[in-house]
């Protein structure tokens, strides 16, 4: 099931993987801004329009009232809510540690500097509809905002064909702290979330998944809002040691094969019995699933193989690829941790399987992909805040060092920079 391939061949694996990550075909990247265009001349009306053109669904309301999100959060499993609300306190958890906080440093002469770490005002947060419904993203993505201390997070989301919203996102936002939720989806919400209808105001930061219109609308408006990533097909790499479960790792693969025919599943091993029975479990069990036509396409093109000498030769060829999520499965896992350079999240040890982070561990599931982890970050409350910086010279210190600024300036014939020390030194 799974293709094994050369060892010395994992930069063309990581390349083999990129290939599933185009450039934003330029049709659709001009259908996208006449959208974007359209609700910046027209608003909600074009709001409107999109909505019974794409969902079928004529919008009398664009924002859910809070009836309606209590209506909603009342058709919700009651099992389903405790589940959510414990997996909130781990998330909380997890995130309060990721605070920074604004500090001030001190020198000679009554000089004083520092940075302030403040909050954005407001995000907006995309929910996708259709069939696949996520209420554990908006745990993910609205719940470190809320620990940022962003005051206003906003949720779009497409309506059903009744025109309300899915009963579990609407309990999920109620839960993270979400404060208003429009019902719109697509290209067209996001760019009211970017530049504002008569009923939503604009703002600051657009985050969320979503489908190949709205991450080109996110792509679009980048510059005037903020945003956090256009993420790719998701990645799993499993490490693993001659002791590890082959059940246990087909499982796991194919918990992310079942997302998407384009995710990877990459198994590397010490052990050549432990890949022969991981592809007999990978057959039995995906046989089992649902979304086995889905599942049968991802191990197909892109559930790939390598035998390795070493758990640490396994480390290296994984930090080469920069997965979404490596597992480390293998005995003792901790000793080996700091060998990964590369990686979304590490899940650590044979029991710590992937959907415990996607779901209720508390660490953010929101995670670079296509080999971004190279320089990029899970989401967390860092990408709800921004720096200003702040200095204070008095004039005794500017007396000693202004020559020192005069001479840069100068020296760069920027005689407007030295003059605004000159004329405070001169006096």
């Amino acid at each position: 099931m799974l293709s094994e391939i050369n060892k010395n061949n994992v930069k063309e694996l990581r390349e083999y993987l990129d290939s599933r990550s185009q450039e934003i075909d330029s049709e659709i990247l001009i259908k996208v801004n006449s959208i974007i265009k359209d609700v910046i001349s027209h608003k909600d009306e074009a709001l409107r329009n999109y909505t019974m053109l794409f969902d079928k669904v004529e919008l009398n309301e664009i924002r859910a009232t809070e009836e309606e999100i209590d209506e909603a959060c009342q058709k919700c499993d009651p099992f389903f809510m405790e589940s959510m609300e414990r997996a909130k306190e781990n998330i909380i958890y997890f995130h309060q540690a990721q605070i920074e906080h604004s500090y001030l440093l001190q020198k000679e002469k009554g000089i004083y500097m520092g940075e302030r770490v403040l909050p954005l005002e407001s995000v907006g947060i995309y929910v996708p509809g259709g069939r696949a419904q996520y209420p554990s993203s908006v745990l993910m993505n609205a719940i470190p905002a809320k620990v940022a201390g962003v005051k206003r997070i906003v949720m779009v989301t497409p309506p059903n064909k009744e025109g309300k919203i899915n009963p579990n996102i609407a309990f999920a936002a109620k839960l993270a702290g979400v404060t208003e939720i429009y019902k719109v989806g697509g290209a067209q919400a996001i760019a009211a979330l970017a530049y504002g209808t008569e009923t939503i105001r604009p703002v600051d930061k657009i985050v969320g998944p979503g489908n190949i219109f709205v991450a080109s609308a996110k792509k679009l408006v980048y510059g005037k809002v903020d945003i956090d990533m256009i993420a790719g097909p998701s990645e799993i790499l499993v490490i693993a040691d001659e002791e590890a479960d082959p059940v246990y790792i087909a499982a796991d693969l194919l918990s992310q094969a079942e997302h998407d025919p384009m995710a990877s599943p990459i198994l590397l091993t010490v052990s050549e019995k432990l890949l022969n029975e991981v592809n007999a479990e990978l057959k039995r069990q995906s046989a089992l699933l649902p979304k086995k036509e889905i599942v049968e396409a991802s191990l197909r093109d892109y559930g790939k193989s390598i035998l390795c000498d070493t758990i640490e030769e396994c480390i290296a060829f994984a930090n080469a690829i920069a997965p979404e999520h490596l597992e480390l499965m293998v005995k003792d896992p901790m000793p080996y941790l700091n060998q990964v350079m590369h990686a979304g999240s590490v899940f650590l040890g044979y029991y710590t399987c992937e959907s415990i982070g996607d779901y209720f561990g508390g660490t953010n599931h929101v995670l670079p992909t296509s080999g971004t982890a190279r320089f990029s970050s899970a989401l967390g409350v860092d990408a709800f805040v921004k720096r200003s910086c702040f200095l204070h010279y008095t004039k005794e210190a500017l007396e000693e060092y202004g020559k020192y600024i005069i001479s840069m300036a100068e020296e760069e014939q920027l005689q407007g920079h030295a003059n605004a020390v000159k004329v405070r030194v001169s006096k």
